[in-house]
């Protein structure tokens, strides 16, 4: 099995940032090629320009223009996750933890995603409760008190307490659906939209029991998928009046309209139509908090798929967009050290964020040295992959791409304008609430780009080196 040259974030990760004045930045960067990623590079000084040429490639940065907040970045803790933790060794365990939830340590996620029943990425499909149990009397979620809701636990600890969860479901079970499957589509009965809406409401009781704090939840996973594992189908009048008429109520009823809940759940390119038939409609759209997708798109990375999420916020600018879970799929060990695999991050976390969306949720956070398990065959990358034979932890570069994000950029921060002169310079920036300036630059070619960073008629030279991203706190 191949091994990644990439270390521990631990060990090439040196302390908190030093409060910096607009006169310098501090660079990190991560490289293809290099053995310390995310690594700190240097600094840069600011000397005043009022106009840079056209010849010089720049990025200007406008503070004073801000947009959405961020929410959180983090990835999803699954039953294929918390199997594979399990068999982990306890110091391996803990270097996993801190990896993703450590701020000192690792990359500081700051958001979770689970799922509700069984998807994918678990050994087989289950549900709560006993078939044909329409008022829930049976409703029990002991399956999950295996594994995975005890590592959710230890994650929250990891992040000080403070890891917003929300929750998905990918079917209900069998006898509720017309195909009396939970895999292959299907849909939900009339007869039961009711009680499947309870089934959220129990879910999320049984978690906060377990002292599981949870932040929002969302309707159906990719609810225009018929899978040969767990899906169930609605079309955007089903989900609106699935929202409307049961869903949301029931929340409200049970004290839980505090809880953010996310419509679509899908791929951005029908993104628009769902979100304009649901909140096109007052009485489903005082429920939704937001809208959610993937990146599963037949077109990945199209721009026009970007815009699409900026279309959808211009029309609807009082919600908001989280990406809700991306992986590369077909697993294959050798292409675990792919560069490519953390530049399709990048890029998607850039455009996405340069299109509103405020939160971003990978997909699971561990897997064996498989992509699994999964009882459907559909074997994926995660971040970090375990190989259970060695009891080795296999850091690849998405971890430390998505790093150059979820560590630097605080929940609270607000994004503000950045605007690249060269679009092999693809770049996003934040302001943190205690006023520093973070810009990401992600340069996916193969030459190094000489450029400026530019700020209030001052700006700096620095260089992106090829193949890399680098963060700059100002």
């Amino acid at each position: 099995m191949k091994k990644s040259i990439l270390l521990p974030l631990a060990v090439v990760f040196s302390g908190a940032l030093m409060a910096q004045n607009i006169e310098k930045a501090k660079i990190y960067t991560t490289v293809k090629g290099g053995d310390k990623p995310m690594s700190y590079t240097g600094e840069i000084s600011f000397r005043a320009l009022p106009q840079p040429l056209e010849t010089e490639p720049a990025i200007f940065i406008d503070p004073n223009q801000t947009f959405q907040t961020m929410v959180g970045i983090g990835g999803a803790i699954t039953d294929a996750s918390a199997e594979v933790f399990a068999k982990l060794s306890k110091d391996k365990q803990q270097e996993l933890l801190n990896a993703y939830y450590s701020k000192e340590k690792g990359i500081g996620y700051t958001l979770a995603r689970t799922h509700i029943n069984s998807c994918d990425f678990s050994n087989g499909s289950y549900t709560y409760v006993k078939d044909n149990d329409k008022e829930l009397k049976t409703f029990d979620i002991s399956h999950d008190d295996k594994y995975r809701l005890p590592m959710i636990k230890q994650a929250i600890k990891v992040a000080d307490n403070d890891l917003p969860l929300y929750v998905s479901p990918w079917s209900p079970p069998a006898w509720m659906k017309d195909n009396n499957n939970m895999l292959q589509g299907g849909k939900l009965k009339d007869e039961f939209k009711q009680s499947w809406a309870n089934y959220y409401v129990k879910y999320i009781q049984e978690l906060e029991k377990r002292n599981i704090p949870v932040w929002g939840l969302t309707v159906q996973n990719e609810p225009m998928a018929k899978q040969r594992w767990e899906s169930c189908i609605y079309t955007a009048e089903d989900e609106k009046d699935f929202i409307k008429t049961y869903l949301g109520p029931t929340l409200a009823k049970a004290n839980m309209g505090d809880k953010k809940l996310i419509a679509w759940d899908h791929n951005r390119d029908l993104i628009y139509q769902r979100a304009s038939v649901i909140l096109s409609d007052p009485e489903a759209a005082k429920y939704v908090w937001g809208i959610g997708f993937h990146w599963y798109e037949t077109w990945t990375g199209s721009h026009m798929l970007f815009q699409n999420l900026n279309k959808v916020k211009e029309a609807f600018p009082d919600k908001e967009l989280i990406f809700t879970e991306g992986c590369k799929e077909k697993f294959d060990i050798d292409s675990i050290n792919n560069w490519s695999l953390g530049e399709r991050y990048g890029h998607s976390m850039i455009n996405d964020f340069n299109s509103g969306t405020a939160a971003w949720t990978d997909w699971n956070i561990l897997l064996d040295e498989n992509g699994g398990p999964n009882h459907a065959g559909n074997y994926c990358f995660a971040p970090i992959h375990a190989n259970l034979k060695t009891n080795e932890l296999i850091y690849t570069n998405a971890y430390y791409y998505i790093g150059h994000f979820s560590k630097f950029i605080a929940k609270g921060a607000k994004r503000i304008i950045v605007s690249s002169s060269r679009d092999v310079l693809e770049s996003t920036a934040f302001v943190n609430p205690d006023g520093k300036i973070v810009v990401v630059v992600m340069n996916k070619t193969d030459n190094d780009i000489k450029h400026l960073l530019w700020i209030k008629g001052q700006a700096a030279e620095t260089v992106s080196a090829a193949h890399s991203i680098s963060t700059y706190i100002l």
